[in-house]
């Protein structure tokens, strides 16, 4: 280990080449590859064992730069972390001793870096058992210089954090368990005495942001009623009032009130003494938005804000008592001109909500009244619009203007709450007040090109809209008097589309009340043709909402939208065609089965003529996509229209899906190359199965040969999503599934298995990750429904070999897919069936898995096994997203419970393969002696656990695949079918 005194010229020779490479990383005037280079090279070096001299000699070299040494004393933590087993125990002292050289060195130094090495050391304190009174070393070694006070502070601040995010060190649970008692526990009250002390050193020691930041430190591991107790609690309130310490002192606080919370009673005597204290802080609320101070604002804001949400329970019980809480919390939203603070505040109101809209705490709700009267003011204040005669409000600052959008939605969440404690009548009323009271203002002032102070009236329509969820489709106060009001508002672009978005708010008010929706429907209608792009697509949605909820009153009307829909359909953007046509839809499911057919095709057969036409023409990208919206407009009318009809009548949609059923072949065939189109066409026949069901058998025969014969050319996984609907609706023999249709069904599957064998043979994986996504899922559920038929079919052992290899990918779904085959199939192996079934009586009772499937699952797992643990252990160690890993331990969890030695073996020899020096000896006999243990206890559950905390542990040591990872790399999927 290097020290100042034994550093040389060849130790700075040494690390030199991690200089150049970080020179490398920071110039701009450098390649993409050059970069990558020096990445590539730092990463091995920060895991190398030379890596524990060179970041010591970098240090303490005075040719480092501040760059370098941050890297330095970040690859140091990383070593103490991660690598600990490379060194010696006999060498542990000296590296304590040089971590305490260093951090002497380093008093005046960049915090960043001098918190880096505190951390070293916090590491060094866990691991290193044989350390006892660390805290006592600590304060001894350091504190007898009164520069060096900050690095106990430092210290104190990060050791909690580490010792509670000790899973990432390699301890055991026991070891761990021991050594947080003695860093933690058994030091609580010394520390306690030190911060005490340190505070009342002198004035400037009690403002110190680092005290602040070691006291929200241990506040879990100090009784927080010793703290408050103490001379601390006055410390942080007064720390709360200056400057210098306010950030630090804001979050210590608002750590306290969260410890208190949840258990109120426990911590009655703490909020007692605390409570009082908030009153010095609310003048600072009015001072702060005086002078504009906005950034102290928000800091005093969530001291209110958090201590509401921790006593919200104290607020329901006793009001009278905790109001002047909620007084402040209504004053911080009433005074938050920039809008900055305010959403700190909604979880409280939501919170308080929550309490008082049950009965039991009736009195508080009574109590409350007239602060969330006040709050709906307030809110719909906040909503306005700045005030600007410009015509880009934000002056091209989009992400403002998103932002601005969104807070509005997050301030008509509020608003909900109180309609929730007030009354949806009192509220809509305010929203009515504002709308009238601009209409007494300004409304003799509106002209076509003035509309003055619109921002007042835009702000009540979206209070209005907002609301909507809240207000019954009984609601006879407002409603009658605000509908009528809003399709005479006047047209300024956002007005008219708050106006419009708020009538779809109360679509079912309206199907409650017929006698508006005339004027309603035509006030949309005519915005088809608004100039304002956003007030057409807001027209569209409300359309779609109009004819969902008043589908009973407009079924007499099909013709007419019909004939609105053709004329307007095209001058829409596509997500406003299928709302439209959404809308249609819902118009079309009610009408009489006798005249379904005629309807339908009326609402299609222009769909599809301009599809063909479209389709003649189309060569360019553009108008294939423009192809694939228009194909989406048919699935919505298939996905929608579906009434019930008798099953042995023929369905009057599917007599007219037999008749377009051609042309959509046609289309797939030309387009073959076109992936949204294909996709499309997919996604229309899955729907013709889904909603129809085996009013289709029809159609299967030429369905499943135009699926087939698409896969087979085209390759997109599409063919196999839609395949999956007909193996669901069609495998189970009924009174209109007969077996010789079952039986074609999984053929069929057969088929397209073959093709996709062949097409994995043919490409890597990562270039199928759609494919297999769909193939596995489709072969999940081909195996629920024919058992029988797949694990006993020639193609099982390839399709085994298939599944290892796809769990090679980077991709979260096709891995989930294939790890859900995996464990269906392994659960085959064992006595019941992984489906169940229930008796007459709707008991469950689990189905018998027959012996020769019992049998065949468990040969193939005998040849496939040792792949797929590999595969597992590989993925959970290096490249699976994290939510693979609960499915990668089921599968690794079913191959032990299914052949527990064998799979042992197989972990053994896997464990074996890593890379030399990337894991500790005794970290991997730990593993395989718990496995053994668990087999023989027959607690064989247990081993999953073990399997999810090794792999994990050894991720986290080894982000990137180190050298020797080659032998652990998946042999190429080959099929010769």
């Amino acid at each position: 280990m290097a020290t100042a005194a034994t550093m040389n010229g060849a130790s700075q020779q040494a690390f030199a080449p991690v200089l150049n490479a970080l020179a490398t990383m920071q110039q701009s005037n450098v390649g993409d590859a050059q970069k990558g280079q020096a990445h590539s090279y730092l990463e091995q070096f920060q895991k190398s064992s030379e890596a524990w001299t060179s970041t010591f000699a970098m240090l303490q070299s005075p040719q480092s730069t501040d760059e370098a040494k941050l890297f330095a004393a970040t690859t140091l933590k990383g070593k103490i972390i991660y690598d600990f087993y490379q060194l010696p125990r006999e060498s542990l002292p000296q590296l304590r001793d040089t971590l305490f050289q260093l951090l002497t060195s380093y008093a005046k130094g960049l915090r960043p870096i001098r918190t880096q090495l505190c951390v070293c050391l916090a590491n060094l304190a866990i691991q290193m058992l044989e350390w006892d009174n660390v805290l006592e070393t600590v304060v001894a070694k350091l504190a007898s210089d009164q520069t060096n006070i900050a690095w106990v502070l430092q210290f104190l601040h990060v050791l909690p954090e580490e010792v509670t995010e000790g899973k990432k060190i390699n301890l055991n649970e026991d070891e761990l368990t021991q050594r947080t008692s003695e860093l933690l526990t058994d030091n609580a009250q010394q520390v306690l005495q030190l911060l005490t002390q340190y505070a009342q050193s002198s004035p400037a020691a009690s403002k110190d942001p680092l005290l602040m930041d070691c006291i929200t430190s241990w506040l879990r591991e100090v009784p927080l009623k010793d703290i408050v107790n103490s001379p601390l609690v006055d410390v942080v309130m007064n720390a709360v009032q200056t400057d210098t310490s306010f950030d630090s002192a804001v979050e210590t606080l608002c750590a306290i009130f969260r410890e208190t919370r949840g258990q109120v009673d426990e911590n009655m005597d703490i909020i007692k003494n605390v409570y009082p204290r908030l009153a010095a802080l609310q003048p600072r609320i009015r001072t702060c938005a005086e002078e504009e101070d906005w950034e102290t604002y928000k800091g005093v804001t969530r001291i209110f804000a958090e201590a509401g949400e921790a006593w919200a329970i104290l607020v329901a019980r006793q009001p009278q008592q905790y109001r002047a809480v909620v007084e402040c919390i209504l004053e911080c939203c009433l005074r938050d001109k920039e809008l900055d603070a305010l959403s700190q505040t909604f979880n409280f109101w939501y919170e308080l909500k929550q309490y008082i809209t049950i009965e039991r705490y009736m009195e508080a709700r009574v109590q409350f009244v007239d602060i969330y009267s006040n709050l709906v003011d307030i809110m719909i204040g906040h909503l306005e619009y700045p005030e600007s005669n410009r015509a880009d409000i934000f002056e091209g600052d989009r992400e403002a203007e998103e932002k601005f959008r969104e807070f509005r939605h997050q301030m008509g969440d509020v608003l909900k709450d109180c309609c929730e404690v007030i009354g949806v009548t009192e509220c809509l009323q305010k929203s009515y007040v504002q709308i009238e009271n601009w209409v007494n203002t300004y409304g003799a002032q509106t002209s076509d090109n003035n509309i003055p102070h619109w921002q007042k009236l835009e702000a009540a329509l979206f209070s209005m809209r907002a609301m909507g969820r809240m207000v019954k489709p009984d609601e006879n106060i407002m409603l009658p008097r605000l509908i009528p009001l809003l399709v005479q508002i006047p047209d300024q672009d956002k007005v008219r589309f708050q106006a419009v978005m708020a009538l779809g708010r109360y679509t079912e008010w309206t199907s409650k009340h017929p006698n508006t929706l005339q004027d309603q429907l035509n006030f949309i209608m005519a915005c088809f043709s608004h100039k304002d792009k956003e007030v057409v697509r807001a027209a569209a949605l409300s359309f779609k909402f109009f004819c969902c909820d008043c589908a009973d009153l407009l079924k007499d009307f099909m013709p007419q939208l019909q004939q609105f829909c053709e004329s307007n359909l095209d001058a829409l953007p596509s997500s406003s065609q299928e709302e439209v046509t959404e809308g249609v839809a819902a118009v079309l499911d009610k009408q009489p089965l006798d005249s379904l057919y005629s309807s339908f095709k009326l609402c299609c057969e222009p769909v599809m003529k301009r599809l063909m036409a479209m389709a003649q023409a189309a060569t360019q990208k553009e108008q294939k996509l423009a192809i694939a919206d228009k194909l989406n407009l048919v699935t919505i009318l298939v996905q929608y229209v579906k009434p019930w009809v008798e099953p042995a009548q023929p369905h009057p949609v599917v007599q007219y899906l037999q008749e377009i059923f051609p042309v959509l072949s046609a289309i797939c065939e030309r387009f073959v190359d076109c992936v949204p189109i294909v996709e499309r066409v997919c996604r229309c026949w899955r729907y013709m199965v889904l909603s129809y069901r085996h009013h289709t058998a029809p159609l299967l025969p030429q369905l499943a040969d135009k699926l087939a014969a698409g896969f087979t050319a085209s390759r997109q996984g599409c063919f196999l999503w839609a395949t999956d609907s007909i193996v669901r609706e069609f495998s189970d023999v009924s009174t209109y599934v007969t077996k010789a249709t079952t039986d074609a069904i999984y053929t069929f599957y057969e088929q397209q298995a073959t093709t996709f064998l062949r097409a994995l043979n043919d490409l890597p994986p990562e270039q199928l990750p759609d494919v297999i996504e769909d193939f596995f899922r489709l072969s999940t559920d081909v195996m629920l429904y024919h058992p029988d038929k797949i694990l006993l079919s020639n193609l099982m052992p390839t399709i085994l070999k298939a599944a290892s290899t796809s769990l090679t990918l980077l991709k979260e779904e096709p891995l989930i897919a294939t790890l859900h085959f995996l464990r269906d199939f392994l659960a085959y192996g064992g006595d019941n069936a992984p489906s169940s079934s229930f008796d007459e009586d709707g008991q469950y009772r689990p189905r018998p898995n027959p012996a020769s499937i019992q049998s065949s699952v468990r040969t193939l797992t005998l040849n496939e096994g040792e792949a797929l643990v590999q595969r597992c252990m590989t993925g959970m160690m290096y490249s699976f997203p994290p939510d693979c890993f609960p499915d990668a331990s089921g599968v690794l969890l079913a191959l032990f419970q299914l052949l527990p030695a064998e799979v042992a073996g197989w972990t053994a020899k896997t464990v074996e393969m890593l890379p030399q020096g990337s894991i500790a000896p005794q970290e991997r006999e730990r593993l395989l002696r718990n496995i053994g243990q668990r087999i023989e206890s027959g607690e064989v559950r247990r081993i999953r656990a073990n399997l999810q905390d090794f792999t994990q542990g050894y991720r986290r040591r080894n982000v990137a695949p180190r050298e020797g990872l080659g032998r652990l790399e998946a042999v190429r999927f080959r099929f010769a079918g």
